[in-house]
């Protein structure tokens, strides 16, 4: 029986079903703040993150592992495993896709590395599902294609909780903040094969909220999504009254409420809040 080594990275949202998976390797991405690094998810959390950008004398960055990390960890595995699938966070938002993919040229083992086009917890029911179609029997080719479809029926929509963090780290355009903040104007901030881009502005936070529950209701009459994820930044209360108001309107629905962590907070602030599911998770 093929053996299968499971890698993510640090910006993955684990769970305790993944936290205590056995095959399942994370590699960490690395945080900067005044010239000192840090490890994503080691050295870190969001909330000392979140302290420290308030006295940074520098834009806080962040850098995907180097790709000798990525060998070295493939290297390790090759000992105890027969193939390596590896599940990252969008290639459109970090070089850790590019790490990945540059790495798996040096080593002996076959590494498959899969564009999650996202990150956080939506990544990770990714990770899941292709866990689930291995131990059911399904061949990697299969499980890759079917990941692909299911990927492709993602659905995030983001409020970014400072346009000018996003900003200063490059993922937002210069005449994007300008706008978003001189004229008070609350952008919902989506993903088209990974990449950031403004779905639509509105004038208020509440605004932005009740479209967004609008697009969620949209895709609940045409998808039987089971379940959906509330993804926030650091303040777990704002997710949880979300997720009380989506509990009322749909009773049968699994919320899973998680945050962005340290990396994502770098580049989006502590009030960020979204949420994202699945049209055809299943």
């Amino acid at each position: 029986m093929v053996k299968t080594a499971w890698v993510t990275d640090s910006t993955a949202y684990l769970d305790e079903e993944l936290k205590k998976h056995p095959d399942l390797y994370t590699i960490p991405l690395t945080i900067l703040l005044d010239g000192e690094e840090y490890t994503d998810g080691v050295d870190l959390t969001p909330s000392q993150l979140f302290n420290r950008l308030k006295t940074l004398k520098q834009p806080a960055k962040t850098s995907q592992p180097a790709i000798g990390a990525f060998q070295a960890l493939y290297e390790q595995l090759e000992k105890d495993y027969d193939r390596i699938v590896t599940v990252l966070i969008s290639g459109k938002l970090s070089g850790t896709v590019s790490s990945s993919e540059q790495a798996a040229k040096l080593v002996n083992i076959p590494v498959t590395t899969f564009d999650s086009h996202i990150l956080t917890y939506p990544m990770s029911a990714l990770l899941k599902k292709a866990m689930e179609l291995e131990a059911a029997g399904e061949s990697l080719d299969s499980v890759i294609h079917k990941l692909e479809q299911i990927r492709e029926t993602g659905e995030t929509y983001v409020l970014i909780g400072s346009l000018e963090q996003l900003h200063r780290g490059g993922r937002m355009t210069g005449l994007q903040f300008f706008l978003g903040s001189m004229l008070n104007v609350k952008p919902i901030i989506s993903f088209n094969e990974g990449a950031l881009f403004v779905k639509e502005k509105v004038r208020s936070e509440k605004k932005a909220k009740d479209k967004i529950l609008d697009y969620f209701r949209s895709s609940c009459e045409k998808n039987n999504i089971k379940e959906v994820y509330i993804l926030y930044g650091l303040h777990e209360d704002h997710a949880i009254t979300w997720q009380r108001e989506l509990s009322v309107q749909f009773p049968e629905l699994k919320i899973i409420i998680c945050p962005l962590g340290a990396v994502i907070g770098v580049h989006a602030g502590e009030n960020t809040i979204g949420i994202s599911w699945f049209n055809e998770m299943t």
